[in-house]
């Protein structure tokens, strides 16, 4: 079994390893790869819950993720309670297992075949996601439904904002959420302006990042999507700098700030 596990720890945290051996303790013959997103952004774990549950891999696989603001109460929190657990089933097969917090599941809760919530404590640990979920996220990779609760509504479930940063990579292209088929009203090489937070920058409409010469910012159809419920490749529009950064240009904004393009 492969299990890509996405969590808000922090890139190199040993939290990682932690909940890899309580993971590998049911599931000892797993292959665990870890994801680390920005601190309580549930924004890029539904993201990439998305990008990877709905696109080729392994037969058998189990995301197992963890982004837990405990923002769901307000109030003073008893016993380190927080956003309940959930299991998603894809129509891949794939198993998707964790805490139903903010857009957690907003990516993938129209494509999924069942979505129910998962009858373990809410609380008794303040890291859950290592003492608590473990042994439940195994059992339903093992296909026992045991602790299988009640069926959420997907319409009780947030839709993903459509302005947003998903996702900066490693060259500094800024994901969106921008689906690339609302862009209709652009033709190729088209000058745009984009604003993210405080800075404004000129940008060329394109529709392959590399069509555009060095040092210029292209607003284009990124590297990720997936196949919409239409069965149509459902394409996420990105920032890309050729020769550069676009993080950089934008001040280096934070993942969920929004987009505007304003010319």
């Amino acid at each position: 079994m492969f299990i890509s596990l996405i969590a808000d720890y922090g890139t190199g945290d040993p939290a990682f390893a932690e909940v890899k051996q309580r993971l590998l303790m049911a599931l000892p013959q797993a292959q665990i790869h870890d994801l680390s997103v920005p601190p309580f952004s549930t924004l890029a774990t539904g993201f990439w819950i998305a990008q990877l549950g709905l696109n080729p891999g392994p037969a058998e696989r189990l995301i197992y993720h963890n982004c837990a603001p405990r923002k769901d109460d307000p109030e003073a929190r008893q016993n380190n309670e927080g956003e309940g657990l959930t299991y998603v089933l894809l129509p891949s097969g794939v198993k998707i297992v964790g805490v139903n917090a903010g857009y957690t599941l907003s990516f993938i809760k129209n494509h999924a075949k069942a979505i129910h919530t998962v009858n373990v404590s809410r609380g008794g640990s303040q890291f859950r996601s290592r003492d608590v979920f473990p042994p439940a996220a195994a059992a339903l990779a093992l296909d026992d439904f045991s602790l299988l609760g009640e069926a959420i509504d997907p319409t009780q479930l947030p839709d993903a904002p459509l302005d947003r940063i998903a996702w900066i990579d490693g060259y500094g292209n800024i994901k969106t959420t921008i689906p690339a088929t609302t862009i209709q009203d652009l033709a190729p090489e088209s000058k745009i302006v984009i604003r993210i937070g405080d800075v404004v920058s000129d940008a060329v409409y394109s529709d392959g990042s590399f069509r555009v010469p060095e040092g210029t910012l292209a607003f284009a159809p990124g590297s990720s999507g997936w196949t919409g419920l239409d069965g149509q490749p459902l394409r996420w529009m990105e920032l890309f700098l050729r020769g550069g950064s676009a993080w950089e240009r934008f001040g280096r904004p934070r993942v969920n700030q929004q987009i505007t393009r304003i010319a």
